[in-house]
This record gives structure tokens, sequence and C-alpha cells, in this order.
């Protein structure tokens, strides 16, 4: 059984009058058939044998003490304890107990005592004689550490031997002996006193603490654990703490008692990771109140600090002043890195307090400043502080930013400062844009925004973010896809997923016409599609962003790798969630392509659904009465569409008003840096070339095309008047029934603004289920 809750130590009470340990088991409740009853069961964890068989008498006296003991009487001179690991194992037994007789659990003895049985239990480990000490001396050493050794398996003994220690101040005593000691040489006293000032350090006692970590006795405590026996040589901790170790004070501290307290901290700390051993599995709870010593003076030095604001004032008024030299500067960050850290161990009230503290003093202007500077160490300790705030409080840095863009220019704002140290992280291993993306994510995260009814913080913040942020975070971007290096640009995007407007997938996909679509792209676009949005689907269809898929996967011929399966799925993905107008868009423009493709079902499986719409969509017109569909209430085609046209541009502005208002176009594009203006002049000059020279087909036989927009391949258009999708230009006319060619067509005409490859189906019902994000939707109820 290795249920921890009831591992329990079994003990009796020998002639002496102590307390002999019988073995470690594991303790159950059950009817004893023997017995007649239900009986405490204790088999030992060892080799499963019984240590204990005790029927649960509705007589007996049982006592639980200190929440982890119960005591009771066998027989006159037959006294039984249980000690369990936790308190939950024992609180479960004594209930058990407590049922049998009928009793509450919430008390401590479950029978009335009389005279004799209160005697008896008196004398029990509570108020039994406290351990008698040998005298502190040079020859008793051996005795003394052989005591607090044996101890340390009995809870019982180790709150006597503690009592004892603390009543007669022998821990003082002791001290004055390793002075002795390490005076004459004496290595086999300071042997024995290594494990004399061990054991009293797993007694585990507060009251002991203090006396051991005071000014007057914590280095001759380090001194002590240094003669550890299992080394040849003892080690040198004292020489570190006090030669090594450097207290530095950005400021100076006037405080004695905070300064006292700050020592105490790192020495105590030191101890407990440095020189005392990992505890086993048996001494892991043997210093949690060790632990909790250095976790309240931690609460302590954060108070103390956070209320001398004269002296936060200071450290702020240095580390934003342009006159401090880079190494102080480099010490104030790294103060309030570890003063951040500190504040983890307030309550959370405490630490709202404490990071409000902080803001009204100016912590996120000065970050602006040192997080923008050229020295690695200050802004890896910049970050930390930055993640601290984000963590506490996003909303926070977001009003921040967003009143400091009234005041300053973009190019200084806080959030862009991150996004550049983000972008241009040295690190082989991007372990600093990793953090910086993971931060910038939360603050971009809508799930975390506020809304209340006077404020719209996911409006405002994200129209904030597209007119003054957007551009800086996909330059870099764009300027890797423009020399076919995309895959690293889209590591940044992949791990701000999902972003919040289509410029991003276009950036992203759009611009990688070439013949060999980048992997980073791709998953780009299949984490988007995955998103069902129906708003992306239309931008997809739109912008012809299945040309480069496509192509890339014709391009790759037979050959089966990784490139194939990843464009399989998408497509794959596309058929199983049945994403209609997706569906549509495959296989009126691109099914003559694709349906040589046999060795899946993915193609003709999408061909299947877009037929069984198809079908369906006409039994819907069909049972529409005949008055609706005769000539004199139909609308004309061309003007339906031009309708059509001025809903879709309507829609799509509406839909991103919240987000990036058209007044802000010109601006944004001003602020682009000029390396993006000629990176796109570059571009434009570049796809003016390609598109009179695109193959129709590939050398394995099947087709390679760039889209076009008009429809003179279907239609008998002029060619003249047909535009390059990647050049984003509407042709000069289109015919209104065009969207109506037949599946196989290589090309369908796309007005500007309309949908392009999108079925027009008469009466479409559905279309506000389907397309939750255009509630204005009309139903069409002609063709």
């Amino acid at each position: 059984m290795s249920d921890t809750r009831r591992r329990v130590k079994v003990y009796t009470l020998n002639e002496d009058r102590q307390w002999d340990d019988r073995g470690t088991g594991h303790v159950s409740s059950s009817y004893v058939e023997r017995l007649k009853g239900m009986s405490l069961l204790v088999r030992a964890e060892s080799d499963g044998s019984l240590l204990l068989e005790s029927k649960i008498n509705p007589n007996t006296a049982y006592q639980k003490q200190q929440d982890t003991l119960i005591v009771w009487s066998e027989a006159e001179n037959y006294d039984l304890a249980l000690s369990f690991q936790e308190k939950a194992g024992c609180d479960e037994i004594w209930e058990k107990i407590c049922q049998v007789q009928g009793k509450d659990p919430s008390v401590e003895v479950t029978q009335d005592l009389i005279e004799s049985e209160e005697e008896h239990i008196e004398e029990m480990p509570e108020t039994s004689p406290l351990i008698d000490l040998p005298t502190c001396e040079l020859n008793k050493l051996e005795e003394i550490a052989d005591l607090v050794t044996s101890v340390l398996s009995s809870p019982i003994r180790r709150e006597k031997l503690a009592l004892a220690l603390e009543n007669e101040g022998y821990i003082k005593k002791l001290l004055q002996l390793f002075q002795v000691c390490e005076n004459l040489d004496n290595t086999e006293g300071l042997h024995h006193l290594y494990e004399i000032i061990r054991g009293i350090l797993f007694l585990n006692k507060a009251t002991l603490f203090e006396v051991m970590f005071s000014d007057e006795c914590i280095m001759d405590v380090v001194g002590c654990l240094e003669y550890d026996p299992s080394l040849a040589q003892p080690k040198r901790h004292r020489e570190f703490l006090t030669k090594t170790a450097k207290f530095k004070e950005v400021i100076p501290i006037t405080d004695s008692e905070l300064r006292q307290k700050i020592h105490q901290t790192y020495r105590v700390q030191y101890i407990q990771d440095i020189i005392l051993p990992t505890p086993s599995v048996f001494e892991e709870n043997f210093l949690s109140t060790l632990t909790s010593f250095i976790f309240f003076n931690k609460v302590e030095i954060v108070s103390m600090l956070q209320e001398d604001e004269k002296f936060l004032s200071e450290v702020f008024a240095q580390l934003t002043d342009e006159a401090t030299d880079d190494d102080k500067r480099c010490e104030l960050v790294n103060f309030f890195k570890e003063f951040c850290a500190f504040s983890q161990t307030l309550q959370p009230q405490n630490r709202d307090a404490f990071f409000k503290t902080l803001a009204k003093l100016g912590i996120l202007p000065a970050l602006e400043i040192v997080m923008g500077m050229d020295d690695l160490q200050v802004r890896s300790a910049a970050t930390d502080i930055f993640s601290y705030l984000v963590e506490f409080s996003p909303s926070m840095v977001r009003e921040f930013v967003m009143q400091e863009a009234q005041q300053s220019d973009d190019d200084i704002l806080l959030i862009n400062v991150v996004i550049e140290q983000m972008i241009c992280d040295t690190d082989p291993e991007l372990g600093g844009a990793v953090q910086l993306m993971g931060l910038l994510r939360t603050l971009i995260d809508p799930e975390n925004m506020l809304a209340t009814a006077n404020k719209t913080e996911k409006s405002e913040f994200l129209n904030f973010f597209y007119n003054h942020c957007m551009h800086v975070l996909t330059a870099p971007l764009l300027a890797n896809t423009s020399e076919d290096k995309c895959e690293k640009g889209t590591e940044y995007f992949q791990l701000l997923f999902p972003p919040s407007r289509p410029v991003v997938l276009d950036a992203v996909v759009g611009s990688t016409k070439s013949n060999a679509i980048c992997p980073g792209a791709l998953r780009f676009m299949r984490r988007i599609i995955g998103l069902k949005d129906e708003f992306y689907n239309r931008y997809i269809t739109k912008g012809n962003l299945f040309e480069p898929v496509i192509n890339a996967l014709l391009d790759n011929g037979t050959r089966y790798n990784l490139l194939n399966s990843a464009v399989i799925e998408l497509f794959e993905f596309i058929r199983v969630e049945d994403i209609k107008s997706l569906i549509a868009h495959i296989v009126e423009n691109f099914y003559n392509a694709l349906e040589s493709i046999e060795y899946v079902q993915t193609f003709k499986g999408l061909k299947t659904k877009y037929e069984q719409e198809k079908d369906r969509q006409s039994q819907k017109l069909n049972s529409v009465p005949s008055i609706l569909r005769s000539n004199r209430f139909r609308r004309d085609a061309r003007a339906l569409e031009e309708d059509e046209e001025m809903w879709f541009n309507e829609d799509e502005e509406e839909e991103g008003e919240a987000v990036v208002p058209p007044v802000e176009k010109s601006k944004q594009e001003d602020d682009f840096p000029d390396s993006y203006e000629k990176f796109m002049e570059t571009k434009k000059a570049k796809e003016s070339e390609d598109k009179e020279n695109l193959p129709k087909r590939t050398s394995a036989g099947g087709f390679k095309f760039t889209f076009s927009h008009s429809a003179s391949a279907a239609n008998g258009a002029n060619g003249a008047n047909s535009k390059s999708v990647a050049a984003q230009t509407s042709p000069a006319s289109s015919n209104g029934s065009s969207s109506k060619n037949t599946a196989l067509s290589p090309a369908v005409p796309a007005p500007k603004g309309s949908l392009v490859g999108l079925v027009d189906y008469p009466d479409d019902e559905d279309d506000d289920e389907e397309e939750e994000t255009s509630p204005r939707k009309r139903p069409r109820l002609g063709s």
C-alpha cells in the first residue's frame, strides 16, 4: 500500500517510560472476525508483516495529540501510539475510532477518564519528564551527538529535546565548545559538533532557529557545518560568506534592522541551499520550518522597503538619470529584479499594493529606458522585471502604453521597444526573444482584456496596437519573405498567433509566391484555417492564397515527403470540417489541376462535398414559391452583383472598424521603415516581370498557373484587362454571371471587393449560421 497519508510508526511504552519504535508501516481499519469487531491493522512497509492488530474497544480512551499522534492503553502496563506521517491520515483513522465509539471526531479524548487513567495519561509523551541533556563538555560531545541523532526518528522525543535545548541555553554553550575544538584542532570533536548542529536543525523548531541564526551565533553554526565527517577536508563556507560574497547597497540603507534582516536571510538561504545535504524522503519535512523562516524574512524585507518611499524614490531617480554610469545602472536594475522576486512571497492583497507602489513611482518609464540599452545583462534583468509586471496586471501595462502614445513617437513606445528587442535578439537559441514573445502575446490576448460599462479595453488597445505597433512587428517578416527566407520570420507570428487582422496572413502567405512555399507560411495558414472563421476564409479566397500552396504541391510531384503530407492534411481538414466557402473556392478554381491526384481521396471528397451542397441549394430554391422566382420579382444579375460587392466592402470595413480605422492607413504607411518601402518597390517590380513568364504546365503534366481576376479564359473577355492576383488589382469589367462557370475552369472572374470563387447559391437561409461574423448579410432569392 503506497498511500503516504496512512504511513505510520508504531510505538510502545517500555518499563522506563520511554517510547520504543516498533517499525514503520501502513495503517488500515477493518472488521476482524477473530476479534469480533473493527480493528486497527498496521502492516510493515518492508515485508508486509503484521506490526499491530488492535481491536477498537468501545470503552477504551483514545487520545489524539499534536495532530499526528493517537495514543491509547491496551492493558494496565501496555501503552501504544501511532505517529502518522501526515495529518490527513491521522484525522481519517481518528474518525473511524470515533465512529465505533459513537463520538464526535472534534474531541481529543474519546472517553471521560477516571482519576487513575488521568494520572496515567499525564505520564504520556506531552507531559512526561524532559530529556536529561549531558553536561556541555568536550568529553561528552560523542554522547550528545548520539542523543541528538537517536531522537530524530521519534516526533515525541524531538519535541522534548527541542524544549530542553531551549530552556537551558544549550546551543550557545555548544558553540563555545566549537571555538575551543577549532583552536585545539580537535578533529573528532568538530565531527561530533557537525552531527549535533545538523541534528538540531532537523528538529525543525523556529525558536531554536532564532537563536542559531542570530548575529552572535550564525557564523559559528556555519563553522560547525564545515566539518562534515564524510569529507577529507573541511569546506570554507565562512570564508566565502565573509570575503567572497559582497553586500552591495545601490542606495545606502540607513535602517539597521533592515540591513540585519537582509544579511540573515542571505546566510540562512546559503545554509539551506549550499551547506545542508539534500534531505532523504524520510527527512523531507524536517526543514519545512527553515523554509518558512526564510519566507517570512523575505516578506519583512519587501514590506520594510516598500514603506520607505524616500529610498525607492532615490532608486528610481538614479535609474532614469542619464548621468548614472552603466555599472551603477546595472546594479540598480538587478536590485529591482531581486526586489520583484521577493515580492512573490507576499499575500495577493499585499502583492497588489506592492506593484501599485512601483507603478506610482514610475517603474514602466524606467523600464522603457533600460530595455533599450546595449548592455545585455541590463536588458535581461529589465525583461524579467517586465515579466513580473505583465503577469501581475496586463491591463496596467496596456493603459500605460496607450497614454504614452499621446505624448511620444511610435519608435520609442515601450511596446515597440519590446518588439525590437524580440526581433534583434542575438542569442542563437532565441531565449530572450521567446520570453518577450510570451509577454507580447499576453498583452494582445483578447481573453484577458477588460470590458466594463464605460470602457472596452479590447477595441481600444487593439486599435492602438494596429495603428502604432503592427508596422514594427511585420517589417522583419516582410523583409525576410522578400528574399525567400520566410521561415525565420514566421517563427515570430506562430508564437504570437492568433492574429486579429488578415494583414498578417497576407504578409506570411500572400507574399510567398515562389515555387517552394516555406513550411512556416504553410503552418501559419493551417492555423488560420483551423480557426474556421469566415472572416479569414473570405480573405483567403479574395486574395487567392491557395495558389502558392497548390503550386508547391504540384511542383513536389510524386515525392512523398513532409511538404506533401502537410498540404494534403490542410485540404483534408477543410473536407472533414466541411468549410463550405473554401470547398467552393478550391473546387471551382483548382479542381482541374488536382483531379489527377488519386493516391488520396481528399480532392474527390472535396468535389463530392461541393456537389452535395449545390444539390441542396437547388432543392431549397425549388421549394420557394414560384412568385418569388418569377421575372417580375427578380433583380438584374448585374445589379445583384454590384449590391453584393458593396455589401462585402461595407462588411469588411465594419469588421475591421474597431481595430484599424481607414483614416489611419496613410499614417501607418508613413511610419514604415525606409527599408520596407524599398522592399515593396522591388516586390512590385519583380511581380510585374514574373506574371508574364509563369509556366502553364509542369513537367509532370500537372497544371501550374497564376490565378487571374479576369474572365478572359472562360468568357472570352479582353486579355489586356487581366491582372495577376499578386498585384492585388481589379479588372476593368466583369460579367455578372461569371461566378457560375463550370468548376473545372482554371480561372473565374472576381471583381474587387466581391467574393472570389464563392458560388452564389440562391435563397441561402443558412448564411447567418455559417458566417457569424457577417450578421447583416441578406438572403439571396435570385441567381
